[in-house]
Formats: C-alpha cells, structure tokens, sequence
C-alpha cells in the first residue's frame, strides 16, 4: 500500500490566546501611529483582510475613532507563482488614497517573504505612503528575501515541512493557530 501523507496539528494560540494577541498588536500599532487618522490598514487575501477587519474594531473601541481598512491582492505581482501556484484573485479594495497615509500591511503568516515583495509592489501603483509597516500575525523564518514584520504575532519557527494554519471564525468556522507537520503513514 503506498504511503500517504497525514497531517498532524499542534495548536500554537487557542482562541483566546489569538484575540489576547490581536489585541495587543492592536495596541502596539497605537503606540508606533499615535495619529489614528493617517492609518490605513491593508489587509492581504485570505486571511489578511479578516484580520484587519478585527483590527481596526480593536483600535476602534482603544482610540474611539473608526480605523480604514481594505484590501490589496499582490497575486499578479508576485515572481514565483510556478512554485505557489495561481488562485483567483481578489479584488483590490481601498477605501481611499494611499498617498501620503501610515499604511500597515497585514498578512497572517510571512514565510518567505515573496507575497509581501509583491504586495509592496502592488501597493506602489496606488500612490506613495507616507510609511509601510507589516504586520503578521505568525513568523515561521525560511525568508528568501530582506523582509521582516514591524509587528508580530508570534516567532514560531519551523522546517520547510510544515506549515501554519491561522483559523478565523469568518473564513474557516473556528480561531486559533495551528503548527501543521505532513507525516507519512505506513
């Protein structure tokens, strides 16, 4: 019988633990932009954008001003997409101009760095920020390019065999981070 592979799961951040850690990324994001009207939270497809949403309901309720937040797909800027494959891509949606506006990209896993690369491209063509931080919600290393979040989650480093799962109600029906190793079955 040929092996097959099997997915254990270890879970990294509970529910709770994962809104403990929004929260306080949210917090961390006031006290680098004190200037809640300059920021524009854009969130990266698929998850991303989930939690940039929860994000800005976060700086929301610590600032009582509302927080813009969006959405940008790098997909058609990306230089790998024979190594990750191609998906359809989202629309980009931003509420207003880039220009000039402290912009935190937010994606929930950074991994090599590429979708980031190209999401810095893509955001490019929709003005010049003032400033471009990154937020991620999980850091598992292996980059392949000079990229680092400003903001962080959690660091959790990995092998190039496993994965991390980030789970939102919204997109999957349950929360929390799971560290993912494929294991061959005898």
């Amino acid at each position: 019988m040929p092996d097959e592979v099997v997915k254990k799961e270890i879970e990294i951040l509970s529910k709770k633990e994962l809104d403990r850690t929004i929260k306080r990324l949210a917090s961390q994001i006031l006290e680098k932009i004190p200037n809640i009207s300059s920021l524009l939270l854009v969130g990266i497809p698929t998850r991303g954008v989930y939690l940039s949403k929860l994000l800005a309901k976060y700086l929301e309720e610590l600032s009582g001003k509302p927080v813009e937040n969006g959405c940008l797909d790098p997909t058609f800027h990306r230089d790998d997409l024979d190594n990750v494959g191609t998906r359809i891509a989202q629309a980009t949606d931003l509420p207003s101009s880039v220009d000039h506006r402290e912009v935190v990209l937010i994606d929930d896993v950074i991994y090599t760095g590429r979708t980031i690369k190209a999401a810095l491209e893509a955001l490019h063509l929709w003005g010049r920020a003032k400033r471009v931080t990154l937020l991620a919600m999980v850091d598992r290393g292996h980059r392949e390019v000079p990229i680092q979040p400003d903001f962080c989650g959690r660091i959790v480093p990995t092998s190039k065999d496993e994965t991390i799962d980030l789970r939102l109600r919204e997109v999957d029906g349950e929360e929390g981070i799971f560290l993912c190793k494929k294991k061959k079955s005898d």
